[in-house]
């Protein structure tokens, strides 16, 4: 009979001791364990021979001298480690991550220093041998692995079992098993956010065969996949404050301007973040009881946030995943080296699509080269907590990966390396997969996103001149030129503000404490609406007037509170959800006094982002407000279309329901009218 993870195991008998020493002996357990002691040997013996070649004035030694410090550095971090690992959990934060690469080469260091040899002597020489043995045995593991993620796999399933007999300990069970803990029986869920991600890719990535994963999810009938319509903004910040809290309407684009208050706000600004989540929140978020939120903008009102933006901080003592993964060689610091062979990746592809004069492209300099190896740095991080979570039993997970969205902003949403971002994030699905047998629960997986992107040359590429440049041309002889304040200041001055998130932007006159309607706008700059509107940049232009709020276009207006067009409908290469997403967005708390959306190609969908990005989001065109949502195949949807953010929160909470996982009963409000949430048996949950 299974034992349920949260109750303590059966005391321990004779019998059951004689059946731990027979699985411990197993001839499979054996084997493995000779295996990996075989194979780490090798690795340090070639890293150890390699180091000594390259210091310079290290006298050469034999193999068996080699071979006997082979056999220093595996006693000297047998001993050291657990030491080191005590002080890594102990200080948590930005100390674990610093400890964790010193922890690496402190053991290279120690065991140096006690070679009877001596042939490396001094500090310095110490531990530049150190740092190059770290990075030899970072490069050769990935080269053993062929690229594969067997040691990750490994190493989390180490941490998961130390996760679980820990608490089993706690529980009062032995101090010492030597079984490994069987796979819980109660449900769970891992809600995996692919950023950025739309449908259209997704279908085409799958068809194409490139995601052994989730392909074969779907080919085997076990999953289902929908698209599911975003809205305006088409943002990371507003999705999530929909779909982990209900409260899309709160979040006007990325970056907004508060007149109330004269502040900017930034949603990817911790400090921002930590103000906007207490407007979104009514304790009843999607994460609610007993719910873990890793790399989230918002918490969702998670028992557990975890480099979750709105908590600015780094994980704690308690989060022994992030300990484990900094202290391990095949974690923080294997994904540091590899993560510098990903800038020279990166400067390799960039240099290619120079060459071959790829177009549309844009600079992917500067920041994007340290953003791409953090990203990859942060996925592997965050599968190392999910695999802690997943331990200690958690009933929900909600964890966004961004490897994705970061390349395809500035390489192109279809580009290859774009998809080759994609695949690896396919491979951390499987990875979960055989992560599974060890977790306290039985989890279901659904994978979704929170938007897509849509492609184009920048605005500043085509028209030679930036939103911003445009519109202080348009008001030069009205008022000072506007100006956009740099994200670190609190307080705006200009008085009339650009504020843009991809192919949205919104225009605020801060002079003005209220929103003003189109005949204020034009009292105060006669030359603004009419040359936004006649630019041919600029697709939409969105202003309130006695009526309500108006789509302007070039050749024609559409009214958006009773759907009547004059001229030629300006909406119509925005496709149908056009005018109930600008609808909904002018509901929207902070909109702009104005409210621009760029211009879209009506044959190839490219949209024209107002900042300096080949693949962009916020706005409307293209493919940038078609997200997708993976689920298991039995599980009901309850409503036909998913519309916006707050649709697939409701949905969401209506399977936590279905599983058990909501401790409080889901009231009405929670749910659309007329919905219903079937709960299924334990035996037949999909």
């Amino acid at each position: 009979m299974a034992v349920s993870p949260h109750e303590p195991p059966p005391a321990p008998t004779t019998r059951n001791l004689r059946g731990e020493l027979r699985v411990l002996m197993s001839w499979r357990r054996v084997f493995n364990r000779l295996r990996a002691v075989l194979r780490s040997a090798l690795v340090t013996f070639v890293v150890l021979t390699a180091t000594l070649w390259l210091m310079p004035g290290v006298a050469s030694a034999d193999v068996v001298q080699t071979l006997g410090l082979v056999l220093l550095v595996a006693g000297t971090g047998a001993v050291l480690r657990p030491l080191l690992l005590v002080g890594i959990v102990a200080l948590g934060g930005w100390g674990a991550m610093l400890l964790g690469v010193v922890a690496q080469i402190t053991v290279i260091v120690v065991a140096l220093e006690l070679d009877p040899a001596e042939r490396i002597s001094g500090l310095p020489s110490l531990v530049v041998a150190a740092i190059l043995a770290v990075v030899f045995a970072a490069i050769i593991d990935w080269m053993l692995d062929s690229g594969s993620d067997d040691t990750f796999v490994k190493e989390a399933k180490r941490l998961m079992r130390g996760v679980r007999r820990r608490q089993v300990r706690q529980a009062g069970g032995p101090f010492l098993t030597l079984r490994r803990p069987r796979q819980g029986t109660e449900p769970g869920l891992l809600m995996l956010q692919f950023d950025g991600l739309s449908e259209p890719v997704l279908r085409w990535a799958v068809r194409a065969g490139n995601l052994p994963t989730l392909g074969h999810w779907l080919r085997s009938g076990s999953h289902a996949m929908v698209g599911w319509h975003t809205g305006m903004p088409s943002t990371t910040p507003a999705s999530q404050a929909g779909i982990l809290h209900g409260a899309f309407r709160q979040i006007p684009g990325f970056r907004w301007y508060e007149k109330e208050t004269g502040k900017l706000m930034v949603s990817s600004r911790p400090r921002d973040a930590a103000l906007i989540e207490p407007r979104l929140s009514d304790g009843r978020g999607l994460l609610r009881d007993g719910g873990v939120s890793i790399g989230n903008a918002f918490s969702g009102d998670a028992v557990v946030s975890l480099l979750t933006v709105s908590h600015a901080a780094l994980p704690g003592r308690s989060a022994r995943g992030w300990a484990a993964f900094m202290a391990s060689p095949y974690g923080f610091t294997r994904a540091l080296v590899l993560g510098v062979g990903e800038v020279f990746t990166e400067l390799h592809q960039a240099r290619l699509q120079r060459r071959r004069n790829l177009q549309p492209r844009v600079s992917r300099s500067g920041a994007f080269l340290a953003l791409r190896p953090a990203s990859m740095l942060l996925r592997d991080v965050n599968i190392s907590l999910i695999a802690e979570q997943m331990a200690r039993g958690a009933p929900a997970v909600y964890c966004d990966l961004v490897d994705y969205d970061e390349v395809a902003h500035h390489a192109g949403p279809a580009r290859p390396e774009s998809m080759r971002q994609l695949e690896s994030l396919d491979r951390m699905l499987g990875v979960l997969e055989r992560l599974a047998p060890e977790a306290a629960r039985r989890y279901h997986i659904v994978v979704l996103s929170d938007h897509g992107q849509s492609q184009g040359a920048t605005f500043r590429q085509r028209y030679g001149e930036t939103l911003k440049d445009l519109v202080a041309r348009l008001s030069a002889d009205d008022s000072a030129a506007p100006e956009t304040p740099a994200e670190e200041e609190g307080t705006v001055e200009a008085p009339l503000l650009v504020v843009s998130s991809g192919n949205l932007s919104l225009l605020y006159l801060t002079r003005f404490p209220h929103r003003l309607c189109r005949a204020e706008i034009d009292e105060a700059y006669p030359r603004l609406v009419p040359g936004l509107v006649a630019h041919p940049g600029i697709g939409l232009v969105v202003v309130r007037d006695e009526d309500g709020p108006v789509a302007l276009g070039t050749s024609g207006l559409h009214r958006l509170s009773d759907g009547t067009v004059e001229g030629a409908d300006p909406l119509l290469p925005y496709g149908p959800h056009a005018r109930a997403d600008l609808l909904r967005h002018q509901e929207s708390m902070h909109v702009g006094d104005l409210v621009l959306i760029s211009s879209v190609d009506p044959v190839t969908e490219e949209v024209a982002a107002f900042e300096e990005l080949v693949g962009s989001h916020g706005g409307l065109g293209g493919w940038q407000t078609e997200a997708v949502l993976v689920h298991p195949a039995r599980w009901p949807i309850g409503r036909p279309e998913l519309d916006g953010p707050d649709a697939v929160h409701r949905q969401l909470v209506e399977w936590l329901d279905m599983l058990g996982l909501r401790t409080q009963p889901v009231g009405a409000d929670e749910l659309e009218a007329g919905s219903s949430t079937p709960r299924l048996s334990r035996a037949h949950d999909g």
